[in-house]
């Protein structure tokens, strides 16, 4: 696996001094300056290079951008609305101006309106760390009764409905304004920011769109880019629903295997690949991560290697953000899963070998609880995620112990 690790740009709190003394070796980052829709300017990305190039002090870093995340896909072009088509055009030229500066491997998602969605941005942990949480009781309060849409209490268990109300009556006004804010006014690496309005307006249009309709917008999508991605000598791969489960009455379409499985049928090229995000998939029970890179694994092109601690049997439930060997997917079992793929590739000489991989999110610890970076994004703990990461990697792979004996 190759170790990557994401910055955020210049305004990230986390620099390019600290990754390179994590010792990764390479960069994850996307141009979130630039509007969704837009084409990624050749000059853009060249200047995003030459900023992961440089070390505070001007010296050379020796690290490079080597994938996208995100390339965001517009809203228009998932309802297929207004400028679609255009979005689409320039999505390819993105493509072509990103393959053109070196970079290889494209992250998106096709999630409608809310990248992803956490109540909590820095919920305490009995030892004092800090991470973030998604509350089912909390994201019911603010649907049925911030946002107030039309329905919300039909979709949540009766149980949910009744603790959402009590708990929703005891917010102060900061708390509720506080709620909003984690939900919907953007998290990092979010395509756009949206105000509560704006989510009204979203949602009224996706009223007209069903799961299957979001599904066939998906494919056509991937039959207009993945196969400009095949011939730049690209890899596209699909970031998994975060959570994997409905919100807002809004559709899902990236939510399990089955999910991954229909779009890589429905567009067959090796371009059109996955983004194997351990604790977004994580987060719903019924899930196999190591099964899923067994099965899927030719065309797994990224790897978000985390945990998340569900706090419930059902499809839909509470959980929080774990340390990398702690939650409820077997890492040790997923990561000997994604050796054997890299031993499958090596051997068919294939020249994407070695999957990049980050240690996605991590708990606030020590300074971190100060540095107060990207929510999520912290250095001490994804350095310590990356450091327990590279243990397993490390001890699977001993010719002692490891997948070789």
């Amino acid at each position: 696996m190759r170790q990557t690790w994401r910055w955020f740009g210049p305004k990230d709190l986390v620099s390019i001094d600290d990754m390179l003394q994590a010792g990764v070796e390479g960069v994850v980052s996307a141009l979130h300056h630039v509007r969704t829709g837009d084409v990624w300017s050749k000059d853009d990305i060249a200047c995003r290079q030459a900023e992961i190039s440089r070390m505070k002090d001007g010296a050379p870093s020796g690290l490079k951008w080597e994938v996208v995340e995100s390339l965001p896909v517009s809203e228009d072009i998932k309802k297929q609305k207004g400028d679609w088509k255009a979005h689409i055009a320039n999505y390819k030229q993105s493509l072509a101006n990103l393959r053109a500066a070196g970079i290889e491997v494209v992250c998106y998602n096709f999630m409608p309106v809310l990248d992803w969605t956490r109540t909590d941005l820095a919920y305490r942990l009995p030892n004092g760390a800090t991470c973030m949480r998604f509350d089912l009781i909390d994201f019911a309060a603010f649907d049925i009764h911030i946002l107030a849409r039309a329905g919300a209490a039909e979709d949540f268990p009766a149980d949910i409905v009744t603790a959402a109300a009590s708990r929703f009556a005891k917010m102060s006004d900061k708390d509720r304004d506080d709620l909003a804010r984690n939900v919907v006014f953007g998290l990092p690496g979010a395509a756009e920011n949206f105000t509560l309005e704006d989510v009204r307006q979203h949602l009224a249009e996706y009223a007209r769109i069903s799961r299957e309709t979001l599904r066939a917008h998906l494919v056509d999508f991937l039959s207009e880019v993945a196969p400009v991605a095949q011939e730049l000598g690209l890899r596209l791969c699909c970031h998994p629903d975060d959570p994997p489960f409905p919100l807002l009455g809004l559709p899902r379409v990236m939510s399990t295997e089955a999910d991954y499985q229909y779009i890589l049928d429905a567009v067959n090229l090796p371009a059109n690949g996955v983004t194997l995000c351990a604790g977004s998939l994580g987060a719903r029970p019924d899930n196999d991560l190591p099964g899923m890179m067994a099965r899927l694994g030719d065309r797994v092109h990224f790897l978000h290697l985390r945990n998340v601690r569900r706090e419930s049997v059902d499809v839909m439930g509470s959980f929080y953000e774990a340390e990398h060997l702690g939650g409820g997917t077997d890492m040790v079992a997923l990561i000997a899963a994604i050796l054997r793929e890299e031993r499958k590739r090596r051997a068919a000489g294939r020249s994407d070998l070695s999957i990049p991989m980050r240690p996605d999110h991590g708990q606030d610890i020590l300074d971190d609880l100060t540095r107060k970076a990207q929510p999520g994004y912290p250095s001490i703990g994804r350095l310590k995620g990356l450091a327990e990461l590279r243990g397993v990697i490390t001890a699977l792979e001993h010719p002692l112990e490891g997948l070789s004996r």
